[in-house]
């Protein structure tokens, strides 16, 4: 998995955090399925942040079914935890950025055509 630990923000828990953080490493497929995902002990040492954020953090993958428990030997990338990352990020930029965009260009009269032609690297003129 190698050493990129994260650097953290005042804006969200770190919890909140640490969890983006290993969904990011299970998306870029950093973290494969059955691949054992760092230790509470490791990270929160790695961290210097308290063992039960970690936790929290690993929690939140466990409660979306993306990491599971061996007992005894860890926690491991659960089967199709990249596809179920991948689907939930399609569907938050989709509402965070899409909409919006279909919304903005709707008030100010830009068609789809030239949406495409803008993304393209077109200047919309």
């Amino acid at each position: 998995m190698g050493a990129n630990y994260p650097s953290f923000n005042d804006t969200e828990p770190l919890y909140i955090q640490i969890a983006q953080w290993l969904e990011d490493k299970i998306v870029t497929g950093q973290l494969g399925t059955d691949e054992q995902i760092p230790s509470t002990t490791e990270l929160s040492q790695r961290l210097r942040i308290n063992p039960a954020t970690v936790r929290k953090g690993v929690t939140i993958l466990v409660d979306k079914g993306l990491v599971y428990k061996k007992r005894g030997m860890g926690m491991y990338v659960a089967e199709n935890a990249n596809k179920n990352v991948r689907d939930d990020r399609r569907v938050k930029f989709y509402d965070d950025y899409i909409k919006p965009l279909i919304a903005e260009a709707e008030r100010l009269g830009i068609s789809p055509e030239d949406i495409i032609d803008m993304l393209k690297g077109g200047d919309g003129k």
